[in-house]
């Protein structure tokens, strides 16, 4: 061999070598299950188990316990690439421990071959399934672990980006089945109702019942996690917004199509969206954050995009309701960052002047993460309850994970997206020096009787499966025992619980519900409100909760007033505004309804002399958005009266006309057919409104 050719063939080596060294220095090499546990810090008290791990378990994205305690992962191994229908290698294993030790040693795959399956959720001896663009109902029928039917329930979801799909299926105490859909486009039919319309689920996530056969929409978008509280409410998390609020329920905002607001969520952290990460952002994130902020400053743009120390991944928002922990963990929303590597905490905290609850970091983690890991392979990225009352962890285990779309050529060139893809593992967060406690649960065959017990059981897993059975069972012969549990249980939780199982069996009835709106917890009183609507002989009642010292309570009063009848209405709505008007919430409630953005509301307003002699702030945006969703709907003689009754000598030349001037002009643009007519609207001086009431009232 020449010189030459030995210089460029050492030279060559040379800088193979220093790529290869540059590339581990980028992105480092996977650890053992054990060497990664090393390198998660806990917070005080607790400690971690590793419960699953290759080869029984890889990439897994959901885990749920049946009612025998089965432990069923799903497995999702096609991410990031999208796969064909069918043509999937999703997997659903039921993890096995045969010697009782708290540790997994033998799994059996359920099904296989499942496209973009994300969650999953017991039912009637199987399990429902969200798989884009598909929910399925896989059951085992002859006891050999292995689905051997296979069910499309409902299909038509989008399934073009695995981030942002149907998912995060959850079982409500109301027995509603919620789930996340991102907002994302798609004509959902459902099997069971032939012949139905498909139902367009932009902008919207959505709830089912397989026992009633209806499929309806919900306020959201949710990404992937969500979480519902012992009382109802929803909570759902999205990349970049770790905490999120659902404040009012879709079929509220929607019981008319004129409402100025769309969005009936908020975040709900007191401490923004910042996390305390402790590895280095990935070097191709770093890059490629340092090169959106060169061209934004270049384009003079007033935006950052932060590369770490902010949630861009945050994921798996899950409320705990176990046992195992001590109780001030009780309720707590843990949310994992899987580009952060780390475990968020959030307590929640009721507001005594809101209805949306607030989110605060505990006093232990003011400057550090419940759990961070340094190994940057430890992608958690959902939680779950088990029996046992322990919280589990499941990390998926990727050296990369991130839609290859999103990242430059350059950088994604030295990238492998599928490193990992033969690893994952599950974790199980203990009290620190404590041994692991199993249980032998064994639901399926308890009695009713036995079942209406766990109601009150300290671990909501317990609570949930129980309901959830008795659902299915409609043993009917169990009711005189609910309704004494209803007004007897000493647990708040269970008496909840018996009202819906009551609710279930179509077993209420108006005395039921007279009883549980007086009941002494919040949450029991709010869920009896909802399920008053359907009995009108409540509304005395209903009416009376408006006062209710809770604001969560008093808000659902004023939103299920909407759904009854009588003159009462319009007066409770009116003493809704003004009691709780200063809150954007209340307004919306009120709004809402077809009484509450009605003529007759500002009418009631206007025979309280006081109310419009003190102009506030809140009190101009009512009447803007009041007189926004008038104009929109354009009922001709709902219209004159309302103009009729703004043109009175009490509002004449007030900044109340004003401002209802400016809502009628938004809302006549909305309207093809008064289009021309807002355009001849001004409210920039006392004189144009004057001249603007005056155009209105000719046409």
């Amino acid at each position: 061999m020449n010189t030459n050719l030995k210089g460029r063939s050492a030279l060559l080596a040379t800088l193979i070598l220093l790529a290869g060294n540059s590339f581990a220095q980028r992105y480092p090499s996977a650890l053992s299950p054990e060497e990664s546990m090393k390198k998660m810090s806990v917070a005080d008290g607790f400690s971690v188990q590793l419960f699953a791990s290759e080869p029984h378990v890889f990439d897994p994205v959901a885990l749920e316990f049946d009612e025998q305690g089965n432990a069923y992962v799903v497995e999702m191994p096609d991410y990031p690439y999208e796969v064909e229908p069918g043509k999937g290698h999703g997997r659903i294993r039921i993890l096995k421990d045969t010697n009782g030790d708290g540790k997994i040693d033998k799994s059996i795959i359920f099904a296989e071959n499942v496209t973009e399956a994300t969650s999953i959720l017991p039912w009637k001896g199987g399990l429902i399934v969200t798989a884009a663009p598909n929910i399925l109902y896989l059951k085992d029928n002859n006891g050999d672990g292995k689905s051997d039917s296979s069910e499309i329930l409902f299909s038509g979801f989008f399934q073009n980006n695995s981030e942002a799909q149907v998912t995060s299926l959850r079982l409500g105490v109301d027995n509603w089945i919620y789930a996340n859909n991102r907002g994302q486009s798609g004509k959902v039919v459902y099997s069971k109702t032939p012949g139905a319309a498909p139902l367009e689920v932009r902008g919207a996530d959505f709830r089912f019942r397989l026992d009633r056969n209806v499929f309806e929409l919900e306020t959201g978008p949710g990404q992937f996690g969500q979480t519902i509280d012992d009382w109802g409410h929803r909570f759902f998390t999205e990349n970049s917004i770790h905490l999120q609020q659902a404040i009012i329920p879709w079929r509220y905002t929607h019981r008319h199509a004129f409402m100025p607001g769309s969005k009936f969520n908020v975040s709900i952290t007191d401490h923004e969206e910042i996390m305390f990460q402790e590895i280095p952002p990935a070097y191709w994130r770093a890059e490629r954050s340092a090169r959106r902020n060169k061209m934004y400053k270049e384009a003079n743009l007033n935006r950052i995009e932060y590369a770490e120390d902010r949630f861009t991944g945050a994921s798996g928002g899950t409320i705990y309701n176990g046992d195992a922990l001590s109780k001030e963990f009780y309720g707590n929303v843990f949310t994992t960052d899987v580009s952060g590597s780390l475990i968020h905490r959030d307590i929640l905290i009721p507001s005594e002047t809101s209805p949306v609850l607030v989110a605060k970091r505990a006093g232990s983690e003011k400057s550090r993460e419940f759990i961070y890991s340094t190994d940057t392979w430890f992608r958690p990225v959902t939680f779950s309850v088990g029996p046992d009352g322990y919280l589990y962890v499941l990390d998926y285990y990727r050296q990369h994970i991130e839609t290859p779309v999103s990242i430059p050529d350059d950088l994604k060139a030295e990238m492998d997206f599928m490193a990992g893809s033969d690893m994952g593992r599950i974790y199980r967060v203990v009290p620190a020096n404590t041994s692991y406690k199993g249980v032998s649960v064994n639901l399926r065959d308890a009695s009713s009787e036995k079942l209406l017990e766990y109601l009150s059981h300290n671990n909501g897993w317990y609570r949930s499966n129980a309901q959830r059975l008795l659902l299915e069972r409609q043993d009917k012969s169990i009711i005189p025992a609910v309704k004494v549990l209803v007004s007897k249980a000493q647990s708040s939780r269970a008496r909840l619980h018996a009202l819906y199982v009551l609710e279930g069996m179509d077993a209420l009835d108006v005395a039921i519900i007279k009883q549980a709106l007086q009941d002494s917890e919040p949450g029991v009183r709010e869920n009896a409100i909802i399920l008053a609507e359907r009995f009108p002989k409540t509304l005395p009642l209903v009416i009376k909760m408006i006062n209710d010292p809770s604001k969560r309570v008093a808000l659902q009063a004023a939103l299920s007033l909407g759904e009854f009848k009588g003159k009462s209405v319009f007066r409770s709505l009116a003493e809704v505004v003004k009691m709780h008007g200063q809150n954007e919430w209340f307004r919306s409630a009120v709004l809402s309804s077809d009484q509450g953005s009605s003529v007759e509301i500002l009418n009631e307003l206007a025979k309280d002399d006081s109310f419009f002699s003190k102009e506030e702030a809140w009190k101009l945006s009512f009447v803007q958005d009041l007189s926004n969703v008038i104009a929109a709907r354009y009922d001709k003689a709902q219209f004159s009266s309302y103009l009729n009754l703004l043109s009175g000598a009490a509002l004449a030349g007030t900044n109340i006309q004003t401002a209802a001037l400016k809502g009628l002009k938004i809302g006549l643009n909305k309207n093809e057919s008064t289009k021309e007519l807002a355009a001849g609207l001004s409210t920039g001086s006392a004189e144009d409104v004057k001249a603007g009431f005056s155009l209105l009232k000719k046409n």
